[in-house]
């Protein structure tokens, strides 16, 4: 399921993107990992992410976008998370709320 239908600009602004990229172990930081390697994991799918954001009552959307550094272009490697970090009057979510 990708949901990529953000009614305003506003809507957008309250999400972040995480790619899997972002926390594959395998990945180099040129390449796009952005965590320390020792807390990444190996090759995530947007369905891992998306799992396990839902499991601690993340508000996720799914988009079915490519990231810019993943020279892979397998059906496997696309999309991305987004997670809803801020609420709608633009303060940011209890950190309990969040994961």
């Amino acid at each position: 399921l990708f949901l990529a239908e953000f009614r305003t600009k506003q809507d957008h602004d309250l999400f972040i993107c995480i790619y899997p990229s972002y926390v594959n172990c395998k990945k180099t930081l040129a390449e796009g990992r952005r965590i320390p390697a020792e807390t990444a994991v190996e090759n995530p799918t947007c369905a891992e992410i998306r799992h396990v954001l839902t499991v601690g009552g993340a508000n996720v959307l799914m988009e079915n976008e490519m990231y810019s550094r993943e020279w892979n272009r397998d059906v496997t490697f696309r999309g991305r998370v987004r997670v809803q970090l801020k609420q709608e009057d633009g303060t940011l979510l209890r950190h309990d709320r969040i994961i």
